[in-house]
């Protein structure tokens, strides 16, 4: 029988029609304003007595809030509006500290059944909701010595392979100091010096003390080191931010020392600030000997025991910056640990190293460059003010039972969080130089909310004016299209929310022109359900060959303009991927909709039946 589905189309559709309201419902529930607080190292909980101190900090500001959760590392805060949290940020980093990480964030109110059922609202863009805004700068200064630190150690190796006998080498202000017993020893070096370290100028100096050779680094040399380390760090933020799974991030570089990061919708802020920030680095070292010189060795604690210490030698065998792979693990005791690959060039120091030195024992030390921060008075202001500082723990000292390749593995860890975390900022690349905040913002909530509350009236006022022509020009078919299009989009509400789908002001654009296009399928087959009524077909045939005859017209259209949208999102960036996303979206759910929908609807209200004439 003509215009009738079977059992199994019905229920199909009813089944997709319950999925969409479903993971579309969250998009009705929005998010409070919070402030997330965690530790700066992630084997460290905050507990209830740092959570009971900042209650009673906000308290006595008069700063309302609600709804306090405190988890494994990290506690949440929210609050009734944008302007009490960020009143709040202030005086709980003043309350905390500089030993926590105090972040802006916004806390999910989507019910708990929602929730175990998988469903969680499309994220926003950083113009809709709003998002972190960090500016870091790279400390040039450091990228300088820690160039000058490498360098010092290939030029002792150098000296000690040729056998040339020096008294002392010291890096000091961005230059490299070698002392000799006499001048044919610095006669010996200068050549070679210069033949294997071209960056270098060299200046003769003698005094009592002895003489001395100086090496400063040309400034086409600095420069250049100082564009990678901005370079290197741009990479490695980007795959940091990509380790984190933000959605249309924006990494870029600002200035000469300056990188700009903008996280839009970020669910962890805490984290993601703990983790962009965080300079770690690995250095292996072995254990000074008895007759190691003392001006050669230096004295570090342990991480994870502060009352133990090791003397280790100066000389750095390598460093994160060798690390291809880490993947964080437990080994045969279920403690944490992390499984290292080392690059090529990584694999032949520590081998080299190694296999010189069995018996010996070799340091994995953890590097981190931090910042202070601490709330003070400035012209009547408060103002965060930040110190940059270097700690060195030792995480394992362990004997060299034979000599180690590419692959081994990083014990005395303190957590698998710890280890995950180490793992991840190894993965991602080690920072060349230092970095620090030197803003940190939400960008634009109230424009966010402006932008949202535009995008919302636009899609309503589209919608009412295709609503209002379809009832008038079309009378009860163009009530199933209506029908049809409130179904479209709950559709891609529910699709871009289980996606993760970032929605911004051009998605928005995207949705408002899916709507003309889902209506125009519609009308292409009520036209030709006009057309072949007005050839003397009679109503049912003419519901029939309208449906089967306009498929082939709307599926090219829409092909067409879906190839259109994936061109778009493969060459886009930012905003014309949003767009891309909701139209390729926006035209698979109208096709299902103002095909399938729209049929059912008219199926069941004049499927089977002896019609005269139809309200089209």
């Amino acid at each position: 029988m003509i215009n009738k589905y079977p059992l199994w189309k019905y229920l199909l559709i009813l089944t997709v029609l319950a999925f969409g309201v479903i993971y579309a419902m969250p998009n009705l529930y929005p998010d409070d304003p919070a402030v997330q607080l965690t530790s700066q190292r992630s084997s460290v909980q905050v507990g209830e007595a740092e959570f009971s101190k900042v209650a009673k900090a906000l308290d006595a500001a008069g700063i309302e809030h609600f709804g306090e959760e405190i988890t494994s590392n990290t506690a949440v805060i929210r609050f009734r509006s944008d302007e009490d949290q960020l009143k709040a940020k202030t005086i709980i980093q003043e309350t905390l500290g500089e030993n926590y990480v105090v972040a802006l964030n916004l806390a999910p109110t989507t019910p708990q059944w929602l929730v175990d059922l998988g469903a969680g609202p499309m994220k926003l863009g950083l113009d809709l909701r709003g998002g972190v805004h960090f500016l870091m700068e790279v400390d040039m200064k450091a990228a300088i010595s820690q160039r000058n630190e490498v360098y010092a150690s290939e030029i002792k190796t150098l000296l000690r392979t040729e056998r040339i006998r020096y008294r002392r080498l010291t890096t000091k202000d961005g230059s490299i100091s070698i002392r000799f017993n006499d001048a044919e020893l610095r006669d010996q070096a200068k050549p070679l010096l210069r033949k294997e370290f071209a960056d270098f100028m060299q200046t003769e100096r003698d005094n009592a003390e002895g003489f001395f050779l100086e090496l400063a680094l040309s400034e086409t040399a600095v420069r250049n080191i100082e564009d990678y380390a901005v370079k290197q760090n741009l990479t490695t933020l980007r795959n940091r931010v990509n380790e984190l799974g933000v959605s249309e991030p924006l990494v870029q570089r600002q200035g000469r020392n300056r990188i700009v990061i903008e996280l839009p919708g970020v669910q962890d802020t805490a984290a993601a600030k703990r983790v962009l920030g965080a300079t770690a680095n690995l250095e292996f070292r072995l254990e000074a000997s008895s007759d190691t010189n003392t001006l050669d060795s230096e004295e570090h604690v342990f991480r994870n025991n502060p009352d133990r210490t090791a003397v280790l030698e100066k000389d750095i065998i390598i460093t994160g910056n060798s690390v291809s792979n880490a993947l964080s693990a437990f080994d045969e005791n279920g403690q944490p640990q992390v499984n290292i690959d080392l690059d090529t060039q990584g694999g032949k120091l520590i081998n080299r190293a190694t296999r010189n030195n069995i018996r010996r024992r070799m340091a994995v030390l953890f590097v981190e460059h931090k910042m202070k921060t601490r709330i003070v008075e400035v012209a009547g202001e408060k103002v965060e003010q930040r110190t940059p500082y270097v700690e060195k723990h030792i995480i394992s000292l362990a004997t060299i039972q034979s000599a180690l390749g590419n692959s081994f593995r990083i014990t005395g860890l303190d957590s698998p969080a710890e280890s995950s975390e180490l793992a991840l900022l190894l993965r991602a690349g080690s920072l060349a130089a230092p970095i620090y905040f030197v803003e940190e913002r939400t960008i634009g909530p109230s424009l966010g909310k402006e932008n949202i509350e535009l995008g919302i009236t636009s899609v309503q006022i589209g919608m009412a004016l295709v609503v209002v022509f379809m009832l008038v020009y079309y009378r009860m078919f163009g009530l199933f299209a209506n029908l049809a299009l409130t179904a479209n989009l709950v559709l891609l509400a529910a699709l871009m929310s289980m996606m993760s789908a970032t929605l911004t002001l051009p998605g928005i654009a995207g949705i408002v022109l899916t709507l003309g296009m889902a209506v125009d399928a519609n009308v292409l087959i009520f036209s030709r359900i006009k057309e072949e009524i007005q050839n003397g077909m009679s109503p049912p045939m003419a519901i029939h060959s309208g449906f089967e005859r306009a498929f082939i017209t709307i599926f090219d259209a829409n092909l067409t303009t879906l190839l259109v949208a994936v061109i778009l999102f493969a060459v886009g960036t930012g905003p014309v991927k949003g767009f891309a996303v909701t139209l390729s979206l926006g035209i698979l759910t109208s096709m299902f909709t103002a095909i399938m929908v729209t049929r059912a609807l008219v199926n069941i209200a004049y499927g089977g039946r002896q019609l005269k004439k139809l309200s089209i």
